[in-house]
């Protein structure tokens, strides 16, 4: 929520670089105590405010420079904006008071190929061969990519292997994310701006695949509110329907997955609200005029559905996919 943020919200990252760099915020000589304290003001988890640890009353671990930063995370996408804050000289996602000092900066993995030199990486990237878009690319295919900013990174950068750059072929379409403090405030978020742009792409007649991410089941079961995330659910069925329905009327075919759950299971077995995300099986729907009576095999992967995608669009699969065509009949 603060030093994760991944939707240019800087006024939230400012926060936690002000208790890393200059010692401000919720001082506490027993950070242990303290979260104990978050909690039981209500305020939990991700939305904690940063602590600083003092001792006689001073800050014991501020940021100096040419200090070394260690950034143990391995996900990109949440780390890129603080990561930002420390090693560019002309950042300007908020004002630092003490402005650009160097540091040390080493991250676990590659966060964003344009930090380039700025910081050392513990643990380079595989190269992926093959992926989805890659050879959709040189089979001479179209593709979107569409989403709005919370999962923007998951239908690109991710959905790549890790690559930003672009294929050939791949257009993609942002959509800002609603500028809220939580989801719950807005369970249907951005899906309806998402769903139009999607339409109109779909009626251009232009793209062979769409991959589209609709954000709300996750992120609004994130916040743990029932009432929210039926909200949530409901809204993105509506736009699905839209769609379908738009996808249908150019003659294509949509599939329907998840790759995880979350909102299907929001208590706890001691009924206390479950954020997390879930083990369960996901649901993968085939929607096809030509294919009514086929039937999907069970027990499907997620590496199933590139080739399943490849079989709709009469395409052979690599033999860098493991997967199976997921369609009997």
């Amino acid at each position: 929520y603060y030093a994760m943020d991944r939707d240019n919200r800087y006024e939230r990252v400012e926060q936690a670089y002000a208790a890393l760099v200059y010692g401000q915020g919720v001082e506490a000589a027993d950070p242990v105590r303290a979260i104990q304290n978050s909690y039981d003001e209500g305020v939990t988890d991700e939305f904690i405010k940063p602590i600083v640890v003092t001792e006689n009353g001073r800050p014991v671990g501020t940021v100096q420079p040419h200090d070394s930063i260690i950034f143990f995370n391995f996900r990109p996408d949440r780390a890129r904006e603080i990561t930002r804050s420390f090693i560019f000289e002309d950042f300007d996602g908020f004002q630092r008071k003490q402005g650009y000092f160097p540091v040390h900066y080493v991250s676990f993995t590659q966060y964003d190929v344009t930090f380039g030199e700025k910081i050392h990486i513990a643990f380079h990237p595989e190269s992926l061969q093959n992926t989805l878009g890659e050879y959709l690319a040189d089979h001479g295919k179209t593709q979107l990519r569409i989403a709005e900013t919370e999962k923007y990174a998951h239908v690109t950068f991710f959905f790549n292997g890790g690559v930003e750059a672009p294929n050939k072929g791949e257009d993609r379409a942002l959509i800002p994310s609603p500028k809220v403090a939580t989801y719950d405030l807005k369970p249907e978020m951005s899906a309806y701006e998402v769903a139009e742009e999607a339409v109109k792409r779909i009626e251009s007649g232009k793209y062979d695949l769409m991959i589209l991410n609709f954000a709300n089941p996750d992120m609004v079961g994130h916040t743990g509110v029932m009432e929210a995330a039926t909200a949530a659910v409901h809204a993105v069925d509506e736009c699905v329907d839209k769609v379908v329905k738009a996808i249908l009327a150019q003659g294509g075919r949509a599939v329907i997955t998840a790759d995880h759950g979350n909102c299907e299971q929001m208590y706890a077995e001691d009924g206390s609200p479950f954020t997390a995300h879930t083990t369960n099986p996901v649901p993968v729907i085939l929607v096809d005029e030509n294919r009514k009576h086929a039937a999907l095999r069970k027990g499907g992967r997620l590496s199933d559905l590139a080739p399943t995608l490849l079989g709709l669009l009469g395409l052979p699969v690599p033999p860098e996919m493991t997967g199976t065509n997921l369609i009997q009949g």
